[in-house]
């Protein structure tokens, strides 16, 4: 069984759009997304630097449209019927892409929204997110209560992203958590999935409202506990309100082991996620998409554990 699963923010590079509009038709797609939510997605996918995308109204609806656009290079999804879909926070909405909870338009529409809101949200006060690699939980946890800093990514295989005031982050940076063995400030705006993020949940629910979301067409595993939602409607209220709560990756990983996951693709830019699966998940063949170059090594994959 293989899961189909998208990366969250941090994980843009600059250029790494670039082979992939070279594909067939892919150039005229991502240039209609563009007009339909009024981002230049080719620009800041190919030319923009590191700073540009960093910008959460950019990186989010780009990481989106990279999400779908390297899918769509697999075949239909609904044809390759993965076993289960799962995105990590702002790729969630990539992953109701995939499951047909929205349409492409849809869902770029809504991401546009998400990340505009979280931007002006991550505008109130400097804050920022940092991985804290290895450690054991049950002493990491106590010690982040102790800064007041916010454990928003439990992401499972010895990592937990802190998010709060850049001065919290700055104590941290002083005094890790016993165990921890390094801490790494992430290339976001904001104190993603944590109260900081409030005002945006307003701002996005209204956007969803004017949404008809589909039930999903294939297992799709939510950040908030792991489970997997049927209802497009429970979907897309879930999707609101994870801007402002934790994203609980580790319980999608479990979700993952009793599904019978045998294997799993990231799709572009990928590695992230399939590093935590080689850690937490193992004996699962994974993939990351990066380039045009990985489609047929995932294609074969999909045909090894799908039958597509």
């Amino acid at each position: 069984m293989l899961v189909l699963v998208a990366p969250g923010q941090g994980a843009q590079t600059p250029g790494f759009l670039t082979p992939w509009l070279e594909l067939p038709g892919a150039a005229d797609r991502v240039a209609a997304w563009s007009d339909a939510i009024g981002l230049d997605l080719v620009h800041y996918g190919t030319q923009a630097d590191a700073d540009a995308i960093r910008d959460t109204a950019v990186a989010q609806p780009l990481l989106v449209a990279a999400g779908i656009l390297s899918a769509a290079a697999l075949g239909d999804i609904s044809a390759i019927a993965p076993g289960g879909v799962a995105g990590h926070s702002v790729g969630e909405i990539t992953a109701a892409a995939f499951a047909g909870v929205l349409d492409d338009t849809a869902a770029l529409g809504l991401v546009r929204t998400r990340g505009l809101a979280m931007a002006d949200a991550a505008a109130v006060t400097e804050t920022g997110m940092a991985a804290l690699l290895g450690g054991d939980p049950e002493v990491t946890l106590p010690h982040l209560e102790k800064l007041g800093l916010t454990p928003a990514n439990i992401n499972g295989a010895g990592q937990i992203v802190a998010a709060g005031t850049l001065e919290q982050l700055a104590a941290l940076a002083e005094d890790k958590p016993e165990g921890v063995r390094k801490v790494v400030a992430l290339k976001v705006a904001g104190a993603f999935h944590t109260s900081h993020m409030a005002p945006a949940v307003d701002t996005l629910a209204e956007a969803a409202a004017k949404l008809s979301p589909a039930d999903p067409k294939v297992p799709y595993v939510s950040n908030r506990d792991g489970r997997t939602v049927e209802s497009g409607a429970e979907v897309l209220e879930r999707l609101v309100g994870q801007v402002a709560n934790p994203v609980r990756w580790d319980l999608c990983m479990e979700t993952f082991k009793e599904l019978g996951v045998t294997a799993l693709v990231e799709v572009c830019p990928g590695g992230t996620l399939t590093g935590l699966a080689k850690r937490a998940l193992p004996g699962v063949k994974t993939l990351a998409l990066k380039t045009p170059d990985d489609l047929d090594a995932a294609r074969a994959l999909l045909a090894e554990h799908t039958g597509a």
